[in-house]
């Protein structure tokens, strides 16, 4: 499979390099990690270590098989418009938040399938990517149901020996990731500490507050998430990644903006009722990177 991988970041990287080892992959991405990868290849350490020679641009390509969007939710209007030019016979959004598979789909004229993924990975310098914790994607139709295009997708995904499980279940999967990220993300990047520290301490019950807030928004929207669900899928990620640095933690250490208005700012917009705890972590998150914009 013909495969564009649309914001070759740290995921995206990691992705793309388990996927080239199957199938022709272009890494989508910006300089200088893409010219690293073009002139060397892009070299996969940690968990498993090898070296791959995918393509790679600074803009898609003219046509793929399938774009596997792993940009952050914030770019995904732009990659959508890149891609619109794009001949494709699918798309897969790998991404935080929600919101994403409709403005895909809305800018696209093929199927748009949403996707989770738990697998771990950092930029560790330009054209090398450290995969830090092996994972799943799952993947499937984001209204829910069977889809003959999710499983072309999870099949190709497979057969690169990347644990893929086709799902019928996405809205609740979708939802319980944004469970997991309202907790986590914004909680360790405000306290500056690795995702282990939720485990116990006092950032732990602001983490299970932001999920039982998510799991209600997720029950008002007909989505059939129970509080006790969303807490257990906090508490088995922070289990599992207890040594990581959440993504929003990296981009608050490094000055870049988050992704906050897709995953707590979601909530709350989504909420039919007051979500405190997830209406402070953004507006805290939100003034940090006012201050940082404004050099602060």
């Amino acid at each position: 499979m013909d495969i564009a991988v649309v914001g070759a970041g740290s995921l995206g990287s990691l992705l793309g390099g388990l996927l080239a080892r199957e199938h022709d992959v272009t890494l989508v991405g910006r300089e200088p990690h893409v010219g690293r990868v073009r002139e060397r290849g892009l070299r996969v350490t940690g968990v498993e270590s090898f070296c791959v020679e995918p393509a790679a641009a600074t803009e898609v390509p003219d046509a793929a098989d399938l774009a596997l969007v792993a940009v952050k939710s914030y770019d995904t209007a732009g990659a959508a418009a890149a891609l619109a030019d794009c001949a494709l016979d699918a798309c897969l959004s790998v991404q935080n938040g929600l919101g994403n598979e409709a403005t895909l789909a809305d800018a696209l004229d093929c199927p748009v399938l949403a996707g989770t993924c738990t697998y771990g990975a950092r930029l560790t310098e330009p054209g090398t990517v450290a995969y830090t914790g092996r994972g799943e994607v799952a993947l499937g139709a984001s209204e829910g149901g069977p889809s003959q295009v999710a499983e072309r997708v999870g099949a190709a995904l497979d057969a690169a020996g990347v644990v893929t499980t086709v799902a019928e279940d996405m809205p609740t999967r979708l939802w319980g990731k944004l469970a997991v990220n309202a907790a986590v993300n914004a909680t360790t990047a405000l306290a500056r500490v690795e995702n282990g520290a939720l485990a116990d301490g006092p950032a732990r019950e602001v983490a299970h507050d932001a999920a039982r807030e998510t799991a209600r928004v997720a029950r008002e929207r007909g989505v059939d998430l129970a509080d006790e669900r969303a807490v257990a899928l906090v508490e088995s990620v922070v289990a599992d990644t207890a040594a990581n640095r959440s993504s929003m933690l990296q981009d608050v250490a490094d000055g870049r903006r988050t992704e906050v208005d897709a995953i707590n700012g979601y909530v709350a917009d989504a909420a039919e009722s007051p979500v405190p705890v997830n209406e402070t972590l953004a507006r805290l998150v939100r003034a940090w990177e006012r201050g940082v914009s404004s050099g602060g």
